[in-house]
């Protein structure tokens, strides 16, 4: 067995365990171990990756118990891919918290890399129940994570995140319990297998389970009419937090691909993509819904967050399309999001520091200490964001949209896209227009952007510009795992070959 399958899971999980065990030592101790074992992370997931990309699927099989009977890793194309993401957003967002973030409350380096042991644990497991256990443990670590720095408002936020989400773990739990007792199995690729060949009698339980765990994801990926609660949430949290979150609701969305394609995919006989009909509506509402709610913010973080809406929209309509190069598109399309969602939340947060009391209302305000740089840095971010050229948004929207056959598809994404993505310029311009160029009369109270911080936001904004430069590999690559995904015999020899 490929033993560095586990690490991307051990090494936060043993890492979080000796930050706790260490609470007490220096602040630079803890700092020094979390960015090292956060970039360790990085190395780790090319290797994955780069193994991944020859095609075969690798199984991880704890305590080498064989599948459906022991807990089952698995590596493909797009969970390597997931990892290799977290793992660049968590290190620049690590080097951004060093900097003060992390004195504003107590454990937050071991809350990161428990973090991170979740969501990578959800990105491998091969098990449903084990998704659903990783869930928690990202769940129960963002929770601290969203309150860290006290305030009534992280507090309010707080509250309605973790009540919400209480309740879509029972929902989960309800839906794995279900399957499970129909199945008699939590393994998702022998779960596929036993779907395929249920009795059609028990068809309508097992779409009812699937219902279930559609608005599970949909309300951990922030889909509408479930993404209330993701603004203010996002709005609230700590810079690197709300930079780390980005990937959380890529997390439901994987979720949707990996249950979707391969339990209830096209050999899932009568319930053979039972929810790509749902998925595409829900696509452009979710779409429309989050411009709408950016042209209404009245502040720069929740505008962020509304953007992170329109992302979820515009991927989920890559995925409802249910071909290759919908999906290949899609994931592009989250790689791009994902990088520069981040660093736009870093910035605002920089931002937010030279505007003194004002913070990121979306008032006049004193003017900024530098504001060519995150003038300049702004710019870059909003136009990717937006999915104007040269950048990355622009590249992905555009493999989107020629992903789509001609015919009623076309004409409802189109216009969608094109129209929302005016508005997001309009509310990025509006914004950039009152914080850049409308200051107050009042003194600048505000102190130079720290350097470390400009270095982690600049440092995945350049994610953007080499989406750009490798646009031709990355895609070839995001081809082959909508490909892989898609191809479902090698997951459904998983069981029966015993790997």
């Amino acid at each position: 067995m490929n033993h560095a399958m586990i690490v991307p899971i051990l090494l936060p999980l043993l890492t979080g365990c000796i930050l706790l065990l260490a609470h007490r030592r220096a602040a630079s101790f803890k700092r020094v171990l979390s960015v090292l074992a956060t970039w360790m992370l990085v190395p780790l997931a090319i290797w994955l990756l780069i193994q991944a990309d020859t095609g075969a699927l690798a199984v991880y099989r704890l305590g080498d118990w064989l599948p459906p009977f022991g807990i089952m890793l698995l590596l493909d194309r797009l969970s390597a891919l997931m990892l290799l993401l977290t793992a660049v957003l968590g290190g620049f967002c690590v080097i951004y918290a060093v900097r003060g973030d992390d004195e504003r409350g107590p454990n937050f380096h071991a809350l990161f890399q428990f973090q991170l042991a979740g969501i990578n644990g959800a990105f491998l497991t091969g098990d449903l129940f084990n998704l659903f256990v990783f869930f928690e443990i990202l769940l129960i670590s963002s929770y601290a994570l969203l309150l860290h720095g006290h305030g009534a408002k992280r507090v309010l936020a707080g509250i309605h995140y973790v009540v919400l989400n209480l309740l879509g773990s029972s929902l989960f739990l309800i839906g794995v319990s279900m399957l499970y007792g129909l199945t008699g199995t939590l393994n998702m690729a022998d779960m596929a297998a036993r779907v395929s060949a249920a009795d059609p009698a028990n068809a309508p339980l097992l779409a009812a389970a699937g219902y279930l765990l559609l608005v599970v994801f949909a309300l951990k990926a922030a889909i509408l009419p479930l993404y209330f609660w993701l603004p203010r949430a996002y709005a609230s949290a700590t810079a690197p937090v709300a930079a780390l979150f980005a990937i959380m609701t890529k997390l439901g969305l994987y979720a949707i691909v990996r249950v979707f394609t391969l339990i209830f995919g096209s050999e899932a006989g009568v319930l053979s993509n039972m929810v790509l009909d749902w998925l595409w509506p829900l696509s452009m509402l979710t779409l429309a819904g989050g411009v709408l709610g950016a042209l209404a913010a009245r502040n720069l973080q929740i505008l962020l967050a509304y953007l992170v809406v329109v992302s979820v929209g515009t991927l989920l309509a890559g995925i409802a399309l249910g071909t290759v190069s919908g999906l290949g598109a899609a994931l592009y399309y989250l790689v791009h999001s994902t990088l520069v969602s981040g660093a736009l939340f870093l910035l605002a947060d920089i931002i937010a520091r030279q505007r003194g009391d004002t913070a990121s209302e979306l008032v006049s305000a004193p003017a900024l200490k530098q504001p060519l740089m995150l003038g300049a840095l702004f710019f870059a971010g909003a136009i990717s964001i937006a999915g104007l050229p040269p950048f990355s948004g622009f590249l992905g929207k555009v493999m989107l949209l020629r992903a789509v056959p001609l015919g009623i598809d076309a004409s409802v994404l189109w216009p969608v896209v094109l129209i929302g993505g005016l508005g997001m310029v309009i509310a990025l311009s509006r914004a950039g227009s009152m914080v850049f160029w409308r200051p107050s009369e009042a003194v600048s109270v505000g102190r130079p952007a720290d350097t470390m911080r400009v270095g982690a936001t600049l440092g995945l904004l350049l994610g953007s510009v080499l989406l750009v430069v490798a646009a031709q590999p990355i895609q070839a690559y995001m081809q082959a795992t909508a490909a892989q995904l898609f191809e479902l015999t090698p997951y459904l020899q998983i069981i029966g070959g015993g790997q």
